[in-house]
């Protein structure tokens, strides 16, 4: 999930990214530096102990150079687990935040169901004075603005609001909902910006929520293949990964499913019911009902259907592999035809 949050940022002007991983965070930081766009500057801090977002955004600014403190800059403070916000979003809140000059910035939604998020408290001039948690939200109920995770802050207020935080609840955590009361009684300007889209703030902490931001993620992926060219039969049964790759006047067809760093080349033609993994399509290949993982299939070849390709299986362009059909590496053993 981090990773989409990651491709968004890649898009902004961002000096540079602190990511706050716990206790023994190493996978989540080897899977990063192996996978995050090239273009970003990331560095890695640990939270040695769970206690509270407020704390975690204190460790995380640690991490941060000394010329954003000298410049007075600004940071944004994403959770890893909204993977569907969008880098225009990110960019109106950075503007907005910049325009009104503003200690603290917070994206809001409007949600027809606010049962169980935060709430929006604002002053006579619509500044806002405070965010409440949904478990003590006692005469706001009426309210349906809710609070995100995602904030812009002024660099130079950040660190002195951090410390006036409050433990909460039985467990003592530092929440950073806090810091926009905090801000306000100081006597800080406070802003928000509301989001016309709330999914794009929907947080992901079980397979239910899992499920409904995949399908959400797999629409704007489809929908952007297809304004560039690429024809889907039915992308409602089409699976792309965010790392595929694909030419215009590819056509995928019901059942497809790509995965890691697949590349379609133009006029290629997949499926139905094909699942392809790291796999390269040449140009004008036709590939039908197969399984291939780390294959390389040539141009104008043709391929299936019921047919498997192992990882390091090439299909020579122009060439054929009938149907049944399960194709080794090359120089080893050589294609098998399954009776």
């Amino acid at each position: 999930m981090i990773l989409h949050v990651l491709d968004a940022l890649a898009e902004l002007s961002a000096e540079k990214v602190v990511v706050v991983v716990g206790h023994r965070g190493e996978w989540v930081t080897k899977t990063l530096v192996d996978h995050a766009p090239a273009s970003l500057s990331i560095s890695f801090v640990e939270q040695p102990e769970q206690l509270g977002t407020g704390d975690a955004v204190a460790v995380g600014i640690t991490g941060l150079p000394e010329s954003l403190v000298d410049a007075d800059g600004d940071v944004v403070v994403l959770p890893g687990d909204t993977p569907l916000v969008r880098a225009p979003t990110l960019a109106s809140l950075v503007r907005h935040h910049r325009d009104t000059g503003a200690a603290a910035t917070l994206l809001t939604a409007v949600l027809s169901d606010p049962a169980g998020h935060d709430r929006v408290v604002r002053g006579k001039d619509d500044s806002v004075v405070a965010v409440v948690d949904g478990h003590d939200i006692s005469g706001l109920d009426a309210v349906d603005e809710v609070a995100t995770t995602i904030h812009c802050f002024r660099h130079t207020v950040m660190a002195p609001a951090l410390r006036r935080l409050r433990p909460v609840g039985f467990t003592g955590e530092h929440s950073l909902t806090g810091i926009y009361a905090v801000l306000h009684d100081a006597g800080y300007r406070v802003e928000s910006l509301r989001t016309t889209d709330p999914m794009e703030a929907a947080r992901v902490n079980d397979r239910a929520q899992l499920a409904v931001a995949e399908a959400e993620l797999r629409d704007r992926i489809n929908e952007r293949w297809m304004r560039r060219g690429v024809t889907m039969w039915d992308p409602e049964r089409t699976y792309v990964d965010a790392s595929v790759t694909l030419e215009p006047d590819v056509v995928l067809l019901p059942g497809v499913v790509l995965q890691g760093e697949c590349r379609v080349a133009a006029g290629a033609e997949i499926g139905p019911d094909c699942h392809l993994v790291d796999t390269i399509v040449g140009e004008g290949a036709q590939v039908t009902k197969t399984t291939a993982v780390r294959a390389d299939i040539g141009h104008h070849a043709r391929v299936g259907p019921f047919v498997s390709l192992d990882p390091g299986a090439e299909v020579a362009p122009g060439s054929p592999v009938e149907p049944f059909t399960r194709l080794g590496p090359v120089g080893v053993g050589g294609p098998d035809t399954v009776d």
